[in-house]
């Protein structure tokens, strides 16, 4: 005889247990206020020590931002490319920085972009043609002969990094020469033939077509843009009066000597330290 081990059917139903309450949900008044309360304590207390670091916020800006970008080519090719090509992106925006100064204008501060370069802020490039000549070609001046002094380290230590990286600041430099706004050699059409900003936009657009790859397609849009900006400006307006752009043409010739003479000095760095690759070195 088998048992029914079945419960009984006269016992009442076993209630299941009860869930767990809800933890009781804040409006979302108080969950702002509680972040805003201690963002107000910080800032009571270090809103004196922030106001003595403003002056001092372009520098810490800079410093910021060349860390950055050492980082970022370091992560590619090691710690002292980065370190070795960020000091020539620096001496090459000092150029540009003291000729502003020079030109009684004074810069807003510099900021480094990885794979982009530096670029040092300013509201004026000195009220003339001639001046934004001389403010975009002092950073290709100063740029190469920094780069120059690496040659004869090179020499000394028959290391190709040092030639590496002098080929690298030669071609930084030369690129930055190339016709077009707002690169250094468009700042130096604006004194010699602002029309050959077309030129020097049509052969960025060549290069995206023939080497397409984001940062040249970045500044073919800023090229294009500032170029129509530039040239729709150029009868009317700051820095597109007649007047911006009257020459005498001494300085008309020593600007174009300048400029072709950095481009043919360039030309053989980047000559004298080209590396010889194959696949076997790879």
């Amino acid at each position: 005889m088998s048992m029914d081990r079945t419960q009984p059917q006269w016992l009442p139903p076993v209630a299941p247990e009860p869930a767990p309450a809800p933890p009781p949900q804040r409006s979302g008044l108080r969950r702002l206020a509680t972040p805003i309360f201690l963002g107000l304590l910080a800032l009571l207390k270090w809103g004196k020590a922030l106001l003595l670091l403003l002056p001092k916020a372009k520098l810490l800006t800079t410093s910021a931002s060349m860390l950055v970008s050492v980082g970022a080519y370091a992560l590619i090719w090691g710690w002292k490319f980065g370190v070795g090509f960020v000091g020539l992106l620096f001496i090459h925006e000092m150029g540009h920085y003291i000729q502003l100064r020079r030109e009684g204008v004074k810069p807003t501060g510099m900021v480094f972009i990885p794979f982009l370069g530096a670029a040092v802020g300013t509201r004026s490039l000195g009220g003339s043609a001639l001046a934004e000549a001389r403010v975009g070609l002092a950073g290709p001046i100063l740029g190469s002969l920094a780069t120059a002094a690496l040659l004869p380290i090179a020499a000394a230590t028959d290391d190709d990094f040092w030639r590496a990286l002098a080929f690298t600041g030669f071609f930084l430099n030369l690129f930055n020469l190339l016709p077009v706004v707002p690169l250094d050699g468009g700042r130096a059409m604006a004194a010699m033939a602002p029309w050959m900003w077309f030129v020097g936009f049509g052969a960025i657009v060549v290069l995206v077509l023939l080497w397409p790859n984001p940062i040249l397609i970045l500044i073919a849009l800023l090229g294009g843009l500032e170029t129509y900006r530039r040239w729709k400006q150029r009868k009317s307006g700051a820095e597109g009066n007649a007047d911006y752009y009257r020459v005498k043409p001494a300085h008309r010739l020593l600007v174009a000597a300048v400029y072709v003479g950095l481009i043919v000095a360039l030309a053989i760095g980047m000559d004298l330290t080209h590396i010889e690759r194959t696949f076997d070195d790879v």
